[in-house]
């Protein structure tokens, strides 16, 4: 399973045990704190009508007085209220008081008048000077269906000479109650999916990074150029910022002893057969030898220390190029201009050859990139023709725009390149015989060509003229 989907699977887990709690414990409290609320207010209702009913009750006219006609008019007023969607046309509360000794003499209803209350709760509490209240059915027959009752004492002086109960349906509060309820519920399904964004957003923060710096990783292990990822503007200055730092910093220090490794290898290689021709060259001018041979092994003796020093530096600017991640300075540069700067600087060269040069580079071509870095690609590329130009042939060099690509290319007359050696030009220290001489050149023009067109993101090509002698590189960059 993948760590994205863990990641998901525990956050939704523990929310759900959570929500489960919560929710649970909200929707069991629903019920029982509005009935609190419905006691809370029916009190003070009950002490407030006590206190109306106290000189009525004095009087001995409870029954009939002006409390009970006001309380006997109640059940027939038609309040036509809206609270929160919900029409009340209708008083759902009723009065009822007893003497002292708990019989009803007035109901707002005239169902129990004469009736002994004395052993119910509310009575029997509140002439008791207690707190009287109690939740009983309202029919025998549906013990759902209960009413609340609260009472308050009716007083002489210090004496109770009466108690008065008020009472309300529980059932009244059903429609708040499954409101509240609904309310809860339509909210939890709402923080669900808000909380199920978050999820699958910190999901897939998480596993991106992750995959980012997998995918780094995969690529450094293959040998490929590979930027270090950006991390983001949520992960900031996270571990994830911090690992990526880590691994990269872990990868230049393998990297570069890996790098100096392979190198020294390399190099020695390559400067042993040099080394070798100006050992033997010079143990032979240590002996007695005619001036044409003295001469002879001077001169490649020379040859073979310019052949080292161009092997070196060579090696030098392919190595800085190997160790770039990314491109440093970047310009708008004309190609045409550029590539006809390198032409001019090799003019000596091409006299020595009676090269012909055939500029088809068109003018103010322009590609986005770094000068010095395409002048040498440049410089590397028009070095390979002139070397195996035969002489007196020609070079042709062209800039073609396709669409948002621009195509450099140069073409020569020479033998081209061999089948066996298709696959290896690009390869380090690579070379084949050049020219007439027939001398090998440091193998490393064509791969500091190939790095440099890696870090502009370009392609390099380079193939035998089909049906006539020749050599064609095909340098294809962005525009």
């Amino acid at each position: 399973m993948r760590i994205g989907l863990r990641l998901l699977l525990g956050f939704f887990l523990i929310l759900g045990l959570a929500l489960f709690v919560v929710l649970r414990i909200f929707l069991e409290e629903v019920k029982p704190g509005t009935r609190l609320a419905m006691e809370d207010s029916l009190v003070d209702a009950a002490y407030g009508f006590a206190q109306l009913a106290a000189p009525d009750m004095k009087a001995g006219v409870i029954a009939s007085g002006g409390f009970a006609q006001a309380m006997t008019a109640l059940p027939t007023l038609k309040p036509n209220a809206s609270i929160w969607g919900f029409h009340k046309d209708r008083i759902h509360t009723r009065i009822t008081v007893t003497d002292a000794r708990g019989i009803v003499v007035f109901d707002s209803r005239g169902q129990d008048i004469g009736q002994d209350h004395s052993r119910w709760n509310d009575v029997y509490k509140t002439l008791r000077g207690e707190y009287g209240a109690r939740s009983s059915g309202e029919s025998p027959y549906d013990a759902d269906r209960t009413v609340m009752h609260v009472a308050a004492p009716i007083r002489d002086g210090a004496r109770i000479i009466g108690v008065l109960t008020v009472s309300r349906p529980n059932q009244t509060l059903e429609p708040y109650i499954q409101r509240s309820r609904d309310r809860i519920l339509n909210w939890s399904w709402g923080l669900l999916g808000i909380s199920l964004f978050v999820g699958l957003l910190f999901t897939w923060w998480m596993a991106s990074s992750l995959s980012r710096l997998r995918r780094y990783a995969n690529a450094v292990a293959q040998g490929e150029r590979a930027a270090l990822p950006r991390m983001g503007r949520l992960s900031g200055n996270t571990e994830f910022s911090d690992l990526a730092q880590a691994v990269e910093r872990m990868r230049l220090k393998l990297e570069d002893k890996a790098y100096v490794e392979h190198y020294v290898h390399t190099l020695t290689h390559e400067l042993k057969s040099p080394l070798a021709a100006i050992r033997g060259a010079a143990e032979l001018l240590q002996e007695p030898l005619p001036e044409a041979e003295r001469d002879r092994f001077a001169a490649n003796i020379q040859r073979q220390t310019e052949r080292l020093q161009q092997l070196i530096d060579k090696l030098l600017g392919l190595a800085q190029v190997e160790q770039m991640r990314q491109l440093g300075p970047v310009e708008r540069i004309d190609l045409s201009a550029l590539t006809r700067e390198r032409v001019q600087a090799l003019e000596p060269r091409l006299r020595r050859k009676a090269l012909r040069v055939v500029d088809e580079l068109g003018q103010g071509v322009a590609v986005l990139g770094n000068r010095f870095l395409l002048a040498q690609a440049l410089q590397n590329l028009l070095d390979n023709a002139i070397d195996f130009s035969p002489t007196g042939g020609a070079l042709t060099l062209r800039i073609a725009q396709d669409g948002g690509s621009v195509e450099w290319s140069v073409r020569d007359e020479g033998p081209g390149v061999p089948d066996y050696a298709q696959g290896r030009i690009f390869e380090r220290f690579y070379s084949l015989p050049r020219g007439d001489t027939q001398e090998k050149s440091s193998g490393l023009g064509l791969c500091l060509v190939k790095e440099v067109s890696d870090l502009h993101g370009g392609e390099i090509r380079v193939q035998n003229v089909e049906g006539s002698p020749g050599c064609l590189a095909t340098w294809r960059l962005k525009g």
